[in-house]
């Protein structure tokens, strides 16, 4: 492709249930340091939407307009050589519903702007997509990537666990957790069966684990090999960790389902301090109170509703 003005600037877009909105809103906030509009925005920072059980496509914008014929002159510039292309419309967008372009119309204007690039179109297997969308007021085009929602793909373990987090909530978790991952040490040291583990290792994040439950740390280890990755998971309590982490994913254990105390609980945050610079603490119950005590403190929080069970997700410090 030549001539490519590119505005090294993105649009994303993302949808997510009722249920899930206050996860969604506290994994963009932490992934885009901000709180985005719904359903889509635009951002400088580069993220993969795969990332997210929620981020539905990213396009890296080339060209922008105020009509549509403000982008069917520029996407003339493009020439794909070799390469096969195909445009995609992105339905999403901030249209009145007055003003909204039905389908029909959406096909026929990517086939108008297929016209304009030079090359050979492919609708079923391209080897490069474009997107066009339209934001406040404005039409954007540019290189198009959709979320592969890998996190489906991780729910078929070989070992499971009647109260572990959905691959969803894990994935989010994560993101909450390290939304920048270079440079940065990680450990879930009570892990459980490995979800949060599996999900921050597909997305290539240096994390170890840990679980004081022989059978669930062999557990772990057998679901993080089953997908093709390496992870340590040592078998122990928190209170024997003496390396210290960027971050920690603490999933505490739940009152009705565990025999830990109140004071072991405590014993778990006061160690999560200790291996810690931050922590993201996931919990059934209102701990607050406990986490003050353990000297941490909160800056963001959210819930994760499935039915009517709802769990915590608090980012500490």
């Amino acid at each position: 492709m030549n001539n490519l003005n590119s505005l090294a600037n993105y649009i994303y877009t993302y949808a997510c249930r009722e249920e899930e909105q206050s996860l969604c809103q506290l994994e963009l906030r932490s992934l885009f340091d901000m709180q985005p509009p719904a359903n889509l925005f635009r951002s400088n920072i580069f993220i993969d939407p795969s990332r997210s059980p929620f981020i539905k496509e990213r396009i890296e914008l080339l060209y922008e307009g105020d009509s549509l014929s403000d982008i069917l002159e520029q996407v003339q510039e493009i020439d794909m050589l070799e390469a096969t292309f195909k445009v995609i419309f992105v339905k999403t967008n901030d249209l009145e519903a007055s003003d909204k372009i039905e389908f029909a119309d959406r096909r026929a204007i990517e086939r108008e702007m297929g016209l304009q690039i030079t090359g050979e179109s492919d609708v079923h297997h391209p080897d490069h997509q474009f997107g066009l969308v339209t934001l406040g007021g404005r039409w954007y085009f540019g290189h198009y990537v959709k979320n592969k929602a890998v996190w489906l793909h991780h729910m078929k373990k070989p070992r499971s666990y009647s109260i572990a987090l959905s691959t969803r909530v894990a994935r989010a978790a994560v993101n909450i957790a390290i939304p920048n991952p270079d440079g940065i040490k990680a450990i879930d040291p009570c892990c459980g069966i490995g979800t949060a583990l599996i999900e921050a290792l597909s997305m290539g994040i240096d994390i170890v684990g840990g679980d004081i439950n022989p059978f669930i740390a062999r557990g772990a280890r057998e679901n993080i090999a089953h997908f093709g990755f390496q992870c340590e998971v040592t078998l122990g309590a928190i209170a024997s960790i003496s390396e210290h982490y960027d971050v920690a994913i603490i999933d505490m254990p739940y009152n009705v389902l565990s025999t830990t105390t109140p004071d072991e609980q405590l014993s778990i945050l006061l160690h999560t301090r200790r291996i810690a610079t931050k922590a993201v603490i996931i919990t059934s119950e209102t701990i607050d109170d406990m986490i003050a005590d353990a000297g941490l403190t909160i800056t963001d929080r959210c819930e994760a509703k499935k039915g009517n069970f709802t769990r915590q997700i608090l980012v500490c410090a």
